[in-house]
């Protein structure tokens, strides 16, 4: 854990500033850059639930606005007593700014339980090289 104590801790105090005042669920997540920079991010719920923002998204946001654009690892935490992964929409944000090796560190209340990467948790992943132009062809149909 004392490898991860400035992720932890940051983590946890962007968790203390959570917004969920409708589930309770307070995310709290921390990327430690290519720079070894940390960069620290909680939820934001919504009346409109589907139009919250996940802790992971806020600080991936916040590195990218640092000028940064690769993650070496990440740790979530919530409230809860399990650990806690990305959904599957930060999973795919994360990927997008790492590689498949790229550690997910996951935490409840009780501390880091758990470690992955990145290609584990999103084992089919898809990025920018995917979503590529191409010439449009008389076959294709618009």
């Amino acid at each position: 854990m004392d490898a991860l104590k400035d992720l932890f801790d940051a983590a946890r105090a962007a968790q203390a500033r959570a917004y969920a005042p409708y589930s309770r669920f307070r995310v709290g997540a921390a990327i430690r850059g290519q720079s070894g920079a940390v960069f620290s991010g909680c939820n934001v719920e919504n009346a409109a639930y589907p139009t919250g923002v996940c802790a992971e998204a806020s600080a991936i946001s916040a590195m990218v606005l640092a000028g940064e654009l690769r993650i070496s690892e990440i740790l979530v935490i919530s409230n809860g007593l399990q650990p806690i992964t990305p959904c599957g929409a930060c999973r795919q944000r994360i990927h997008e700014f790492s590689s498949a090796n790229t550690k997910v560190h996951s935490a409840g209340a009780n501390g880091v339980n758990m470690s992955s990467g990145i290609g584990e948790l999103l084992p089919h992943a898809f990025g920018p090289v995917d979503l590529a132009r191409r010439k449009r062809t008389v076959e294709d149909k618009p």
